[in-house]
């Protein structure tokens, strides 16, 4: 049963680009549908129509680099790479931080757009808001038969 569940789950954006031979305009529309928050989906702003040029040409570095700038304002690309057919991406909040200090998200992928799309997501999600309820949770009772005694010195 369980087999049948996996087959019939969508994958996550995260498989998806692990998977990705190659940038595909659907997979980037995904990947804007599914982690972008701040782009626009009814108003165009200045920004989200050159992000939209850019994946309309098939410039797949430049709109993931766009994306990254305008999402993640406050991340920034640490280290690109190439090493033994594969593209390594850091992307990190303190570039001035030495490497060991600092906690950068690291991607890689046999394509470039894909390693810092990866990287981006990663990013995305670890930057999520979490969600709290406007009303503290009250601490269930430690022990249902617990009942308080009177403590008081009476000498």
């Amino acid at each position: 049963m369980t087999a049948v569940l996996r087959r019939l789950a969508p994958p996550s954006l995260n498989q998806q680009l692990r998977a990705a031979p190659a940038m595909t305009r659907p997979l980037m529309l995904d990947i804007i549908d599914q982690a972008c928050r701040r782009f626009p989906s009814r108003g165009r702003s200045e920004r989200s129509a050159r992000i939209m040029r850019l994946v309309d040409a098939e410039a797949w570095t430049d709109a993931a680099l766009a994306l990254i700038d305008l999402e993640l304002p406050q991340w920034q690309i640490r280290r690109i790479a190439y090493d033994e057919g594969e593209w390594h991406c850091a992307l990190s909040r303190q570039r001035e931080l030495p490497e060991w200090l600092d906690q950068s998200i690291e991607a890689r992928h046999a394509d470039l757009a894909l390693a810092i799309l990866s990287a981006f997501v990663e990013a995305q999600r670890i930057s999520a808001p979490v969600s709290r309820p406007s009303v503290p949770a009250v601490r269930p009772d430690l022990n249902p038969l617990y009942e308080p005694v009177l403590s008081d010195n009476f000498a």
